[in-house]
């Protein structure tokens, strides 16, 4: 019950940071995406499952409140939790190349289903714009804000673990 209202406090503040903090903050009309950041770190720090709850949590705040559908930012959010999990046996708390690949990976693959679903659909096919005006910049930002909020999370995961584990050997 700990984790679940810790995951839960962690997804609303990382909500509330990237769309009013950061929004009014934002270089070049895009901020970073925290709840990519989130997503993926807990895909690959948790497993499969675990991150494809947590990214349907992020998906269903975003489709809420900023969606113009219900539910496909849901869907690209849980496919990026799901997808992390693959790579929770080669994750190790210690480095930070493979969680930066990952959230790299991940950020570019929302874009691009950002794209595809909102824009070409519509008949608007400018991908080089769109690629050199919102996705790069918002990849770089959401690259330098993933080095903080990914070792925050990752303390807390382990801090988590530590009770889990303390708590489970009480009862051994």
């Amino acid at each position: 019950m700990r984790r679940k209202i810790t995951v839960l406090l962690i997804v609303i503040v990382c909500f509330l940071l990237q769309t009013t903090f950061f929004k009014s903050l934002s270089f070049l009309t895009v901020s970073p995406n925290l709840l990519v950041i989130v997503t993926a770190s807990f895909g690959f720090m948790r497993g499969k499952k675990e991150g494809m709850y947590i990214g349907l949590l992020c998906g269903c705040l975003i489709d809420i409140f900023y969606g113009d559908y219900l539910g496909v930012n849901a869907l690209i959010y849980m496919y990026i939790g799901y997808l992390n999990g693959f790579f929770r046996q080669l994750f190790f708390p210690d480095e930070i190349g493979l969680p930066m690949f990952l959230i790299a990976v991940s950020d570019l693959s929302y874009n691009f289903a950002v794209y595809f679903f909102r824009f070409l659909f519509r008949n608007r096919l400018h991908f080089f714009y769109y690629l050199w005006h919102i996705m790069l910049p918002e990849l770089v930002f959401t690259l330098l804000m993933m080095i903080i909020i990914y070792y925050v999370i990752l303390k807390i995961n382990r801090r988590l673990e530590d009770i889990e584990k303390r708590s489970a050997a009480k009862f051994v």
